[in-house]
């Protein structure tokens, strides 16, 4: 019967301390199970990137910048990525409908598998011929985009471009 209850107690134990995921839990007073604290280390100037962020490591429960991999920033009237390289485990980056212009920051960001970057005011877009795992590409929507030489987004699969450079 003792080890019946024993089981039972680090049953319960268990479920606690899932429930109990943003608390500290306390037996006698001692602290038996304290949560990371949430990813805070980083500087975003631009508002609508910073509140992204924050939401996504919120919602995400995220500890360490590595551990964010997906983030959608569509609509956040963001104009600056500047910050942003300190994500380096993002692979999925949505930045659809925004006011994004350089895009030098996305250089570092190695793992990007997938960017999204239809309807902004995009020019340049020689830094993401630097992203060895990048296979989707949406630059549509960006009028003034100088049109990629061929070849400068070989490792590219899919890249979707805006009518002009068609």
């Amino acid at each position: 019967m003792p080890h019946l209850l024993f089981c039972l107690f680090i049953v319960s134990a268990c479920f606690l301390f899932s429930a109990c995921q943003g608390y500290d839990v306390k037996v006698n007073d001692k602290v038996v199970y304290a949560p990371k604290p949430l990813f805070r280390d980083f500087t975003v100037p631009d508002p609508g990137l910073n509140g992204c962020l924050e939401q996504a490591i919120n919602d995400g429960v995220i500890t360490g910048a590595q551990q964010l991999t997906t983030l959608d920033c569509s609509f956040a009237g963001i104009e600056n990525l500047e910050g942003l390289s300190t994500f380096t485990g993002l692979t999925v980056l949505r930045l659809s409908a925004n006011q994004v212009r350089n895009l030098v920051e996305l250089a570092t960001l190695s793992r990007l598998e997938a960017l999204y970057l239809d309807d902004n005011k995009v020019v340049d877009p020689v830094p993401l011929g630097q992203l060895p795992s990048l296979r989707h590409l949406d630059l549509s929507g960006n009028p003034k985009l100088q049109c990629p030489r061929p070849g400068s987004l070989a490792q590219v699969t899919t890249v979707i471009l805006p009518k002009h450079c068609q």
